[in-house]
């Protein structure tokens, strides 16, 4: 059986309540290390970014698994890393000041939007028309609630930078720091990824 083509986003999306759920934690995300650890992209270039830079978006995992493997697992099928590419990419912790209101696009979310799981996992133009439908809906929510392509084990958040005002960010260090070394071991054997280091 094939698959009918996902839906787009409906005008009588606006006029109907989304999903939201709200969460209040620590989020954990892989930042470049020359950039601070909030930044909000603006480059049309991932999954739920605006499709015309409209808005600014900021991916966060639900922890340092999530936030590893959406970042160096982008490419299916390669479970390497190298050391070099590590070593320019740090960790941080990410807090909102009050819980985040995030379109829930997973669990019963998916049948109340009237959308299914390829918006996580499939077409970014598609997904980035959604994200924008979720922006400019009068519940205004500050994101999106989704699972990782790689481990849908793992929650993460696309944010719109609606809510930059009220997040914060700690930064950890580098992947490669000394005091990562446990966290980096357990995260390669989690994944199965090997690590590639120069002399």
């Amino acid at each position: 059986m094939t698959l009918s083509a996902h839906p787009e986003p409906l005008p009588e999306l606006s006029s109907s309540p989304l999903p939201i759920v709200e969460l209040r934690q620590t989020w954990c995300r892989t930042h470049a290390m020359n950039q601070e650890p909030i930044f909000f992209g603006r480059t049309s270039m991932h999954r739920f970014d605006a499709p015309a830079n409209e808005y600014g978006v900021m991916y966060l995992g639900q922890d340092e698994h999530c936030a590893f493997i959406e970042t160096f697992g982008h490419e299916t099928g390669v479970r390497v890393v190298d050391g070099e590419t590590l070593s320019k990419r740090g960790i941080a912790h990410v807090r909102c000041r009050r819980p985040l209101r995030l379109v829930k696009l997973h669990g019963d979310g998916l049948a109340r939007l009237g959308v299914d799981a390829r918006l996580a996992t499939g077409d970014y133009t598609l997904a980035q028309r959604w994200s924008l439908a979720f922006h400019d809906h009068p519940d205004c929510p500050d994101g999106i609630a989704f699972y990782s392509r790689h481990d849908d084990q793992k929650l993460c958040a696309a944010l719109f930078d609606r809510v930059a005002v009220e997040v914060q960010g700690r930064a950890l260090g580098a992947w490669t720091d000394s005091s990562h070394v446990a966290l980096l071991a357990r995260v390669l054997d989690r994944y199965n990824f090997g690590l590639i280091t120069t002399s």
